[in-house]
């Protein structure tokens, strides 16, 4: 089983949500062969709770304004700290920096095909690691997450 059209239609319109503010280390996957729940999943990140509550509202207005798409649940709004939207074909995550390296949901799917995603998206990729090493933290993210 593979991701359905509509499925990967929602993930790049949030993908591309997520890009344009300016979201980091933006992938998905396609989960349909190992979870009946859903097809896909999103992953995002940003370095401060404002931005993850932007990217959040982004990606909320997008897929409902273009694609007529409603999460059924969101989750994490209060601390925005890790937020999740459950559109059923699809689910995104858009965590603050900080809990995507602690949580490293990438370990969890990495055996699961990734989905291509907007350019803008796929550009997003070790942007987290460069914002972190601007901010004199050093560390980054681990290797896996790219």
């Amino acid at each position: 089983m593979t991701a359905t059209d509509r499925s990967i239609e929602l993930i790049n319109a949030a993908a591309q949500a997520a890009a344009d503010k300016l979201a980091h280390d933006i992938i998905a996957y396609d989960v349909s062969d190992v979870l009946s729940i859903t097809d896909a999943f999103l992953l995002a990140s940003a370095p401060s709770d404002r931005q993850v509550k932007s990217i959040v509202d982004e990606i909320e207005e997008r897929l409902n304004k273009d694609l007529g798409a409603k999460p059924v649940r969101r989750e994490g709004d209060r601390e925005a700290r890790w937020v999740l939207l459950d559109y059923v074909d699809i689910v995104v995550h858009v965590q603050h920096s900080e809990e995507r390296v602690f949580y490293a949901l990438e370990r969890l799917w990495k055996d699961c095909p990734q989905l291509e995603l907007p350019a803008d998206a796929e550009a997003t990729r070790g942007k987290a690691e460069e914002h972190a090493q601007a901010q004199g933290a050093g560390g980054g993210l681990d290797g896996e997450l790219r």
